[in-house]
């Protein structure tokens, strides 16, 4: 049911956003839209509004704006051909055609910041609660200057940087503040005697973990009912303390202690609001998130949140740099699928989007905000690129059409959008399959 509710829900709200930018511009113009529908296929019901047949199609994976007088070699034109009347969309300049066609991805390029914006000010600026919790040394990974110095666990960081106090936001902040490597001044008590250190990033895997993993609790966000976690009574929002005796100080020992104990039965212990509960399991073997076989229990980390309150310009200066990270995350995707460095099995489908949206509703609103701004920023991005059928490919042969100035054939176009519906079709396929397979389990 959540995973249903998140998906119409999500994507429902994105085809929404992204057809009302063509529908807006396409108005703008002068265009007469004749059909505004969220789905493909069959009409199921809807009402007329105007010139325009508002409706909700069977196939609920898209949608579509057919405007008046369409070039009719676009799969999503209908049966009319254009008459020349002054409200089709093929009497228009073709600079505004392609304006109309930018509109549905610029909209959702826009909309992240709009949204993120609205709910960091109603809500407040959100950062994980142990960013409160003073810096004490959980444990340092041995390529940590600070290993090598002979930090170890229970270490409390007295000054970072100058700054006194400081918890594991401060780590964060200093960070953020310029270029790798980064170096630090560090006093700490070690073992009731204090220690000032300079130490730099510089040849660090992971510099981000100079001080090791913070203290991010190991809080059962999701929980798959079909694996050991939920069979054993586990339940959303059990704090997990300890497994077999051992105690769990964030996600990361946890994750590891899975993987020590590998498929034996574990007796778990947990904390479930002011009780203490404990529990037999035995992990089995699947598969992780990236795809690689793995000891799992069948859960997924849940973050305790803090927020400050802000105002409307730090609202946005967050949003903006959501969007901003975002962008750029999904243009490195791209490169590295483009020079090899990344398989196209690490994509996702609408199996795979489904099964997040469901996650992200049992995880709460945060998560079906930010789920909603990330699948937005893709659907912008990806819409863009030069592929025939999308409105990048649109865009493109507009621009041929310009520098031409003459329209192509009716018989190259047609070609130029099957050759882009079938690549299309293919990579969905393609993408859908590993969905699925990724959410079988591996059978040794």
């Amino acid at each position: 049911m959540n995973i249903a509710f998140g998906f119409l829900l999500v994507l429902g709200v994105l085809i929404l956003v992204h057809e009302w930018g063509h529908f807006i511009v396409a108005r703008y113009f002068g265009v007469r839209v004749d059909v505004f529908s969220i789905g493909f296929g069959p009409r199921l019901f809807g009402f007329k509004w105007g010139n325009t047949d508002w409706r909700i199609s069977a196939i609920p994976l898209g949608g579509y704006v057919r405007m008046a007088g369409q070039d009719i070699s676009e799969i999503d034109s209908g049966e009319q051909l254009p008459t020349g009347a002054p409200d089709e969309l093929m009497s228009k300049p073709r600079w505004q055609r392609a304006l109309i066609s930018v509109a549905g991805p610029a909209i959702n390029l826009i909309f992240p910041l709009v949204l993120l914006t609205g709910y960091f000010l109603v809500k407040g600026d959100p950062y994980p609660k142990y960013n409160d919790q003073p810096l004490v040394i959980l444990g340092v990974p041995a390529d940590s200057p600070l290993a090598k110095l002979g930090v170890t666990p229970g270490d409390h960081i007295l000054s970072l940087n100058g700054i006194p106090n400081p918890n594991w936001g401060t780590v964060e902040s200093e960070f953020n503040k310029g270029p790798e490597p980064h170096n630090f001044q560090i006093t700490l008590d070690h073992q009731g005697t204090a220690r000032s250190v300079t130490v730099s990033t510089s040849g660090m895997k992971d510099p981000e973990h100079l001080f090791g993993y913070p203290p991010n609790t190991p809080l059962v966000g999701y929980l798959d009912k079909s694996k050991p976690a939920s069979a054993a009574g586990i339940r959303r929002d059990d704090i997990i303390q300890t497994m077999n005796g051992e105690r769990l100080n964030n996600w990361q020992d946890m994750v590891a202690a899975i993987q020590k104990n590998g498929g034996k039965p574990a007796q778990v212990t947990v904390r479930r609001q002011s009780d203490t509960k404990t529990f037999t399991l035995t992990p089995i073997l699947d598969k992780n998130e990236k795809g690689e076989p793995a000891w799992v229990i069948g859960i997924r980390p849940g973050q305790e949140w803090s927020f400050r309150r802000v105002g409307f310009s730090q609202s946005l200066a967050s949003a903006a740099n959501f969007t901003k990270r975002g962008s750029l995350e999904i243009l490195i995707v791209l490169k590295r699928l483009l020079t090899g460095e990344m398989s196209a099995k690490q994509l996702q489908s609408v199996v795979g989007i489904a099964s997040e949206a469901g996650h992200a509703v049992q995880e709460g609103t945060f998560a079906v905000i930010t789920l909603m701004a990330a699948l937005s920023l893709n659907l912008g991005i990806l819409n863009l690129m030069p592929i025939p059928i999308l409105d990048g490919g649109n865009i493109l042969l507009l621009a041929l059409e310009g520098i031409r100035r003459r329209d192509f054939s009716l018989s190259f176009k047609e070609r130029f959008i099957q050759v882009g519906l079938v690549f299309l079709l293919v990579l969905f396929a393609y993408v859908m399959y590993n969905d699925v397979v990724r959410l079988l389990p591996t059978h040794s």
